[in-house]
């Protein structure tokens, strides 16, 4: 026998319908001049999420991952999320309802933190940097991991007695291409960068993978030597930990909704 619904189901069903299927709401974050007074999603600690701040009347949530963030934006949570161009791009490429404005929020430059007073590391690492430069290393090094030719190789250190002892990195393994999580191993652009780093001042480095608003502290209180996860140099940050001469140049974006 046919089964039918009575009226008042099938108008609780056809409502529940048309909840679920507006649940989401329509995009109406098309400029930067748009975020004012709208919900900003941004990772924990990072300069998107201090810029998010500045935003005239806007609401910032804050997320430990940025991959957090992104999905709270899918789900409709928030209007918008700014973050580094790079780890945009990559969070896009996997969600076809995402889209990156054309115009950048804001620029900034990568260094490496190290704790205040250690001028003597920050030197080494400083002239290490400048020989990668130099040389072409780090151009390389980043070749692999960002644009239409990069193959995800990672770099791969001298074999040497490390006779200069290890050097603790803190970083956090949310970022890609800088750094992630691959097959149990953080990799990116950072710690390939920092292996290279190492066989200049021949020495064996050891990733400490944390919350990226622990990297800081974790400078700042010794258990660290360096953090290298994205760090942009801020004044609020100076005021706990040095840093060393940039290393790339980033972009912060705003992801929205293409609906």
């Amino acid at each position: 026998m046919k089964k039918t619904l009575s009226l008042t189901a099938a108008l609780s069903l056809l409502a529940v319908t048309l909840t679920a299927c507006g649940s989401v709401p329509a995009n109406t974050v098309h400029s930067a001049d748009d975020l004012v007074g709208k919900t900003i999603g941004c990772q924990l600690g990072t300069t998107g999420y201090i810029f998010a701040g500045d935003v005239e009347d806007a609401t910032v949530e804050p997320y430990n991952k940025g991959a957090d963030a992104v999905q709270a934006l899918k789900q409709g949570k928030v209007d918008a999320v700014i973050i580094d161009s790079e780890p945009a791009k990559v969070f896009v490429e996997k969600n076809d309802t995402l889209q990156i404005l054309p115009d950048p929020f804001v620029e900034e430059e990568y260094a490496i933190a190290y704790k205040k007073g250690n001028d003597e590391l920050g030197e080494k690492i400083d002239n290490a940097l400048t020989q990668l430069k130099e040389d072409g290393t780090l151009a390389e090094i980043t070749s692999h991991w960002i644009g239409d030719e990069a193959d995800y190789v990672s770099y791969v250190p001298e074999d040497t007695t490390n006779t200069n002892g290890t050097l603790v990195m803190a970083t956090n393994a949310e970022f890609p291409p800088y750094e992630s999580m691959e097959g149990g191993e953080i990799v990116g652009i950072d710690v390939d960068m920092m292996k290279a780093v190492c066989d200049v001042l021949d020495m064996e480095l050891v990733v400490e993978n944390m919350e990226f608003d622990s990297i800081i502290a974790a400078v700042d209180s010794g258990k660290a030597d360096v953090g290298v996860a994205g760090l942009s140099v801020t004044p609020d940050r100076e005021k706990n930990v040095s840093f060393t001469q940039g290393y790339a140049v980033s972009t912060q974006v705003i992801i929205v909704r293409k609906d």
